[in-house]
């Protein structure tokens, strides 16, 4: 092994309030006091409680990716594992969340495809 996965960091126009929508869809805690990181305007942290970081850094003239337009591309995406993806949905929605995509009852999973406050695509799969 060469390396250890620090954190995934997404970029965007405001890094608190996109780790604040994202504390909202998984848990954790923003900005908690970390060694790694200084905590500013200009980043934000925000840690799972699976012990995984995820970051978020403000960039001027952010771009966000279009989903599916590959002029734009999405660059990469998150999933997230869901129970019950129509209850996921609206809770998501709530806190900021766009819907780009439903594919409801397609194989082998329902899935359906959002974007976050910045823009970034964002999968909800249904569990199992």
């Amino acid at each position: 092994m060469i390396a250890e996965l620090q954190c995934v960091v997404l970029d965007c126009p405001d890094p608190l309030r996109l780790a604040e929508f994202y504390r909202e869809v998984v848990g954790g805690t923003v900005n908690r006091p970390d060694p790694r990181w200084s905590l500013d305007e200009h980043w934000a942290t925000l840690h799972l409680p699976s012990g995984q970081v995820l970051a978020f850094q403000r960039v001027a003239g952010h771009r966000p990716p279009r989903w599916p337009d590959p002029a734009h591309p999405q660059q990469f995406h998150l999933d997230f594992a869901v129970p019950d993806p129509d209850r996921a949905q609206e809770q998501v929605l709530a806190v900021g969340a766009t819907l780009l995509d439903a594919r409801t009852g397609a194989v082998p999973d329902d899935w359906r495809v959002y974007a976050d406050p910045a823009g970034h695509p964002f999968c909800l799969v249904r569990e199992g």
